[in-house]
């Protein structure tokens, strides 16, 4: 019998091989597809890295991909299925309240659920952000509960890291920020032509901010290290993620950069839709615990 019951929502991306064989309750949110003058509602949930490239392929033909939040019903249909499971104590991640209101609802649902099972309790942790840093705190409570610490524990433990986790997410085109209101129209087209790639990171409060902007995606990288040095990684736990936007070239650049100047080898991985829809193909970020709170660089 499980400690407690670990879950999370697709934000995190995590590959469902990792998923299932760490036994994670995962939820998907939706995504909208509008092509060729259709509108197709598909799952966060893809099983193999081919989709990942396909849904990139068709960014890049002109398609549109819109994002919603998990609302409440699709909270409350997965925290019963847990219940009824026989889950009590459950850790589950959210995409950061910087950028949608999830955790409200699923504390919403969860209370809706202790009705009939008031054994049910939900500890909710606001990641403060997304995509690998997300996915760097469910990998941190997995391994907490294997280690046999409690839910309370656990909960304690991710979000004493939450602000540790550092960010730096190096966005290709800036039509998709401009479209996500990060940037306005003039900047995207004047950055555009000059080559300009927005160094785009998480604030303490887990909202996005457009840091600098760099030119082109080696000046980029450059100014990564730099503040890489200043916020140094967390030799304790070497949790170092690189996930890109189906730019394997670029995202294995920074990673030969990363072990020449620090020693360590970071994980790759390629983005998902929820936030690959924002930030758009081609994009290269990092995320990493540090030593050091977000933005003391």
């Amino acid at each position: 019998m499980e400690q407690f019951f670990l879950s999370t929502d697709s934000t995190c991306d995590l590959f469902q091989d990792y998923v299932k064989a760490n036994r994670i309750w995962f939820v998907p949110l939706t995504f909208m597809v509008e092509k060729d003058g259709k509108i197709e509602e598909r799952l966060d949930q893809f099983t193999d890295y081919s989709q990942y490239v396909d849904f990139y392929n068709e960014l890049r033909g002109g398609a549109l991909s819109k994002t919603a939040m998990l609302n409440y019903d699709a909270h409350y249909n997965h925290f019963l299925k847990m219940a009824q499971a026989g889950a009590k104590d459950v850790v589950h991640f959210t995409i950061s309240s910087g950028l949608s209101p999830t955790i409200n609802v699923a504390n919403q649902a969860a209370e809706a659920i202790r009705k009939d099972y008031p054994d049910f309790k939900l500890y909710g942790v606001d990641s403060l952000t997304a995509t690998v840093g997300q996915g760097a705190l469910v990998k941190f409570a997995v391994d907490c509960r294997d280690k046999g610490m409690s839910a309370k524990e656990t909960y304690d433990f991710v979000m004493s890291l939450r602000t540790k986790i550092q960010h730096f997410i190096v966005a290709d085109d800036l039509n998709y920020l401009m479209r996500g209101g990060r940037v306005s129209k003039a900047s995207a087209v004047v950055g555009g032509a000059l080559g300009i790639k927005p160094l785009i990171t998480f604030n303490s409060e887990g909202k996005l901010f457009v840091l600098e902007k760099c030119r082109k995606m080696r000046g980029a990288f450059r100014s990564i290290l730099e503040k890489m040095e200043k916020c140094p990684i967390d030799r304790k736990y070497d949790a170092v993620y690189i996930v890109h936007n189906d730019n394997e070239e670029d995202a294995a650049e920074l990673k030969r950069q990363i072990v020449e100047k620090f020693g360590i080898e970071p994980n790759v991985c390629i983005m998902g839709t929820v936030i690959g829809s924002h930030v758009g193909p081609n994009a290269v970020s990092i995320g990493y615990l540090s030593t050091k709170e977000r933005n003391d660089f």
